[in-house]
């Protein structure tokens, strides 16, 4: 069965290459202050075998800028991640899609800070029209409730001008527990099967966890199903994504065995996988050269 490669972490990226960087919003930064490098690691994920690359703009909502005063600039950033991502497919030659982050609008793990859905909804509209001219399709990540998900697929199947739309759930560390929220993923499943989703993944969590999880998706669906898991520590409880409290990087989880991680993902059902927080364009590169023998 053909697996799609997806892209890795972006951000764990930026901060590796830019001075600085690893502090405050230095991912949406990146679009404004460092915009050759972000079309660099989008172009690096290509030729290491990506045939799906994700938008850089996972930060580029108004509650990240906010705090530092520029949540008026969340369209314009928002513009320019998706710009920079089609420039990387441009530059390559190669058949890429280019895939939309519609990203939590809180923080990410956060079930206790997720918007209500009156204030998520008119936010998400605009993220996805203004990334649609520059996406082939729509990946809804981190989710980490049933309604985060539904308020985000919602948006991107009515305003995406008919363009593919996945859902990707962040699971619960524990292998078997569901969502971060403690939903099941029957739940989560069932919350949004009536949008007739393109596809749907886990991502940006533990690759045991995911491993556990794809049976269970599988059983759900007979669309396509996929994950991109991360090399991160398991986040405290009041994690945030600018780095106030870090997590940290596993170090028991080298490229070999998330390539043997991803393997077995594909054996179960998976047949679009990537990488998240931490996995790079080294082990995506050998994912590519392990699914293709």
């Amino acid at each position: 069965m053909a697996i799609t490669i997806l892209d890795g972490g972006m951000g764990g990226e930026i901060s590796a290459r830019v001075a600085g960087a690893g502090h405050g919003l230095w991912s949406a930064k990146a679009l404004l202050e460092a915009p050759d490098v972000v079309i660099d690691i989008h172009r690096e994920y290509i030729e290491a075998g990506a045939r799906v690359i994700i938008t850089n703009t996972y930060s580029t909502i108004p509650h990240y800028l906010s705090k530092e005063g520029l949540e008026e600039r969340y369209i314009e950033l928002t513009k320019l991640g998706g710009e920079l991502a089609r420039r990387a497919v441009v530059q390559s030659g190669h058949e890429v899609r280019v895939a939309g982050s519609i990203p939590p609008l809180n923080e990410s793990y956060r079930v206790d800070l997720v918007p209500p859905a009156a204030e998520s909804l008119p936010v998400y509209k605009i993220l996805v029209e203004t990334l649609e001219p520059y996406v082939d399709l729509f990946i809804c990540e981190t989710m980490s409730t049933a309604q985060e998900a539904l308020n985000a697929a919602a948006q991107a199947v009515a305003y995406g001008a008919g363009k593919p739309v996945y859902v990707s759930w962040t699971l619960n560390e524990g292998p078997g527990q569901g969502l971060r929220s403690g939903e099941s993923i029957a739940e989560a499943f069932d919350k949004v099967t009536h949008l007739d989703l393109a596809g749907y993944l886990f991502n940006c969590t533990s690759p045991e966890a995911i491993v556990a999880a794809l049976p269970v998706l599988r059983r759900l669906t007979d669309k396509p199903i996929g994950c991109y898991a991360n090399r991160m520590n398991e986040v405290v409880a009041d994690w945030t994504l600018d780095n106030e409290v870090s997590a940290g990087r596993r170090t028991d989880l080298p490229t070999d065995l998330f390539v043997d991680t991803c393997q077995r993902c594909a054996e179960a059902g998976a047949t679009i996988i990537g990488g998240c927080c931490g996995i790079g364009p080294t082990d995506i590169a050998a994912l590519h050269r392990a699914l293709a023998t």
